[in-house]
């Protein structure tokens, strides 16, 4: 019967290998610590992203034309002022189908989708295209310096009726 094998005795780990193995060690631990905490911090402090104001002035109603839509508020707050012989309404800026932002086509009285072709009225009904439904309007009235505010925070849907609603059309005498 052979005779059992024992293992053999381990050898001698030299002192500059231990070290590299504690430095590789502590190495490694600081940068998990320092990712760790690095996402905890990220808990605590989100970034801050600018969003504009929902609710802000538009100016007086006598500096919109009549039969006209008006773009100067379209990059800031992502809204259209549209003038029209009753009164002034504020339309979204964002396509019913995906999120694009339609452009207004002056000569063709239309706002077109750059996406995906869907095409709305002056008055934001659409028309052709894939968008489902019309642009949304926004609140609209007058404050008391007589200026114009819009409050994006309150939306109106024509298919649901309440582009009948008051605060979704500024009327004009």
């Amino acid at each position: 019967m052979p005779a059992p094998k024992f293992p053999e005795a381990p050898e001698t780990v030299s002192r500059r290998t231990f070290v590299s193995w504690i430095a590789v060690g502590w190495v490694g631990f600081v940068s998990a610590l320092g990712l760790g905490l690095t996402a905890v911090g990220r808990l605590f402090f989100p970034n801050v992203t600018f969003e504009p104001p929902q609710r802000f002035k538009a100016g007086f109603p006598s500096e919109y034309d009549v039969d006209k839509v008006d773009e100067h508020l379209k990059k800031q707050y992502g809204v259209w002022m549209v003038r029209n012989e009753r009164g002034i309404y504020a339309l979204s800026t964002v396509c019913t189908h995906l999120g694009c932002t339609p452009n207004w086509l002056e000569g063709e009285q239309k706002f077109k989708c750059p996406c995906h072709g869907s095409g709305f009225y002056k008055t934001g009904i659409n028309f052709e295209g894939p968008a489902p439904r019309p642009l949304e309007r926004f609140k609209i009235g007058l404050a008391e310096d007589g200026q114009i505010f819009v409050d994006k925070n309150k939306k109106y849907q024509q298919e649901k009726g309440e582009w009948d609603d008051p605060d979704s059309f500024l009327e004009l005498a």
